[in-house]
């Protein structure tokens, strides 16, 4: 899905960068913010980016000839919120670029907005929206709607620099949407379910850290639960 090295005019490419750039800005004080705030979090802060990294590398052939995958930024964007995921995903997107040929350095900002901004930003307002529906379903939902929307994102950038000659940019867009669908709902559902199998496993090893970061409260769980525990047991082995 990442958009390959020189694939994008020049224009479009300097474009997508500057458009994405206040979100990265933003995103990295917030990492800070964060690990100021709640120190305890930086191995899940780091869990999650080697999620997304994890994730977004397996490379599935598609239709068109490129490929598709997982993003793994949904998972991260409930936990964190999105601002922390646009600079935790540039991070998984220049280390693929340089490591792995996925996607490229002048195509980074594009690919920034559509995995790490959009998806991130869909899933979590899915997630909130969700508020009332039982945990799993809107984790599944979140995640599913974050993969989504990264795709629909990168069929807009694909149709806005490569218009059709007869229906224009709507001809496009329907063309890149269709293509990608064949291979993206399918992954999209089943990054969905791994995501709840996942959150459901971190509030069993990391319930402290994520009732640290207000995991939950909007929710009524009793986020408090975790951690007087552990603060008790702490105090425990001290006595």
């Amino acid at each position: 899905m990442h958009i390959a090295e020189g694939f994008l005019p020049p224009v479009h490419a300097a474009a997508w960068s500057a458009v994405a750039a206040p979100f990265v800005i933003h995103g990295a004080r917030e990492i800070k913010r964060t690990i100021e705030k709640h120190p305890e979090s930086k191995l899940l802060l780091g869990g999650v980016g080697a999620y997304s990294f994890v994730l977004s590398a397996i490379k599935l052939p598609s239709v068109t000839g490129s490929s598709s995958h997982p993003t793994g930024t949904g998972e991260g964007a409930i936990i964190f919120r999105p601002p922390v995921m646009a600079a935790l995903g540039t991070i998984v997107l220049l280390f693929q670029a340089l490591l792995l040929a996925h996607g490229g350095l002048t195509t980074l900002g594009a690919n920034v907005m559509s995995m790490a901004v959009v998806g991130p930003w869909a899933g979590y307002g899915v997630y909130r929206l969700m508020r009332r529906a039982p945990l799993s379903i809107a984790v599944f939902c979140a995640v599913a709607v974050s993969d989504l929307m990264t795709y629909v994102t990168t069929a807009t950038q694909l149709a806005l620099a490569f218009p059709d000659r007869a229906t224009g940019f709507v001809g496009a867009w329907s063309r890149f949407l269709g293509l990608f669908a064949v291979t993206q709902i399918p992954l999209a559902i089943v990054e969905g379910l791994v995501g709840v199998l996942l959150m459901n496993a971190l509030r069993s090893w990391a319930g402290p850290e994520l009732a640290g970061l207000g995991f939950g409260r909007d929710r009524g769980f009793d986020t408090g639960v975790a951690v007087s525990a552990d603060v008790e047991a702490k105090e425990a082995s001290r006595a």
